[in-house]
């Protein structure tokens, strides 16, 4: 077993294994349920978040098992031989229904259901939740900064900033979301991307001068050379020591790739760099800018019509910053083939019962109007009318819309049934996705609510259970 895998079924939290002896213990084992991810507040003040780690979460489960090690740590831990016997020969052997991943999703939509045994349901969740929600975040990020940089170049930077070994997933999702490279040199490797970058001050500062650092540099990496400029003096000393190195080059036949800065007033040295550039015929050296950017940071540039090429990211990307966590949660919504609901004093909490789809409608325009959740056995072509969940008397006609399912069955019988996809084919994906999403609902200031509705079925299924608990 590859070591990345090895006690994978420990990844869970603790309750999650008292929950499933319990079931064990008390005849509950062959009882099925089904359960959904959803969340209840887009990350960033977005207006929408793009799904991301589906294939990850997929493969994980194809891995979550108990070697003996596992067992025998969990024997030490207190539980039980008819347990650890149970687990020994544990395979997730369900159903899983969700979107493709890069597709656009919204809160307290149903965008992942899980169908199986009590148990194996249950004893996922955590795995789900830790997989889908960071992926889902770092790629909402990323979708925010390919959108206020428009066609210019993103380089992800985040690796030594990551929380540990999350950099791995981190660069998937960013590349997802609009990034299109990145400094991770495994995470380039293991998801068959393009791994890239500079140098640091230490290369220069290892030198003499910063002339010989640069010239050094040139010659060991003729075809693909980036001078960082800001070690000592941008302006006097930096970008005129670029000038004379990339003469050089073009004397030989070669190409300075660009010059990187990493420092100070971003907008005006790169405006003073590009003229220095341009004025000894050196217009298509690009100009490269990192130092703590986040999309607002670009979007900035940009409106000061600052000329950067290439934009490098890193801390704000892979942390998600400044909302570190997706607030995904995973509830169960049936039981025994009956509906269950979840009620709450907070009505933003009561959950939806019942297995379910999403169904967008798109308008003529092919653009998307509306998202309906609805029971999953419900015929699209009946639905006439959605509901605001909280509000019923806020509706939106759907008659004459085009729509699609876009919830498919991705797993049965605990084996995966769809195609894996390489990375640029989802990141493809949800750049046509966000291509069919209207203008205001993108904007990063007060993005406009889009419309997410339950069929009449389903919303007086819910009412029903709460008037039956309630009383």
């Amino acid at each position: 077993m590859n070591n990345s895998y090895k006690a994978l079924g420990l990844f869970l939290d603790h309750y999650e294994l008292t929950m499933a002896e319990g079931y064990l213990l008390s005849g509950k084992a062959n009882m099925t349920a089904s359960f959904d991810y959803f969340f209840r507040r887009n990350p960033f003040g977005s207006g929408f978040v793009i799904f991301a780690g589906l294939q990850d979460l997929l493969e994980m489960l194809g891995n979550f098992r108990y070697d003996t090690d596992a067992l025998d740590y969990l024997h030490r831990r207190g539980f039980g031989s008819d347990f650890l016997e149970y687990l020994k020969n544990f395979r997730f052997s369900g159903k899983i229904y969700a979107p493709q991943e890069g597709e656009i999703v919204f809160p307290n939509e149903p965008v992942v259901s899980v169908e199986g045994s009590l148990i194996e349901t249950q004893m996922i969740e955590t795995l789900l939740l830790n997989t889908l929600n960071f992926q889902s975040l770092i790629a909402t990020k990323a979708n925010r900064m390919r959108h206020a940089a428009g066609s210019r170049t993103i380089m992800e930077f985040g690796m030594r900033r990551a929380q540990g070994s999350a950099a791995i997933s981190a660069t998937r999702a960013a590349v997802i979301g609009g990034a299109d490279s990145t400094s991770n040199v495994l995470s380039a490797f293991r998801y068959g991307l393009a791994s890239s970058g500079t140098m640091a001050h230490s290369w220069i500062q290892s030198f003499d001068d910063e002339l010989t650092a640069f010239r050094t540099y040139a010659t060991t990496h003729p075809d693909n050379c980036t001078l960082l400029v800001d070690t000592y003096d941008t302006l006097k000393s930096g970008v005129p020591n670029a000038i004379i190195v990339a003469k050089e080059m073009k004397h030989n036949g070669q190409h300075l790739m660009a010059i990187r800065l990493d420092s100070g007033d971003l907008a005006y040295l790169a405006k003073q760099s590009r003229h220095l550039l341009d004025q000894a015929g050196l217009t298509d050296v690009k100009i490269v800018a990192s130092n703590q950017l986040d999309e607002y940071l670009i979007k900035s540039l940009i409106d000061q019509q600052a000329p950067i090429d290439w934009f490098g990211v890193g801390t704000s990307l892979v942390t998600g910053q400044k909302d570190a966590a997706l607030d995904g949660v995973y509830k169960l919504s049936s039981i025994n083939g009956r509906p269950a609901i979840k009620l709450s004093e907070d009505f933003n909490k009561i959950t939806l019962p019942g297995k379910k789809k999403i169904i967008r409608y798109i308008s003529h325009d092919n653009t998307f109007y509306a998202d309906a959740i609805a029971l999953a056995d419900e015929d699209e072509k009946d639905i006439q009318t959605i509901f605001h969940p909280r509000y019923p008397d806020r509706n939106t006609t759907v008659v004459g819309l085009n729509k699609e399912i876009i919830t498919h069955k991705v797993v049965e019988n605990g084996q995966v049934i769809i195609k894996e996809k390489s990375i640029s084919e989802i990141s493809e994906y949800r750049q046509h996705r966000v291509s069919q999403l209207p203008d205001e609902h993108k904007r990063f200031e007060n993005p406009h609510v889009y419309k997410v509705g339950l069929s009449n079925n389903l919303m007086s299924l819910r009412n029903q259970l709460i008037s039956e608990h309630r009383g």
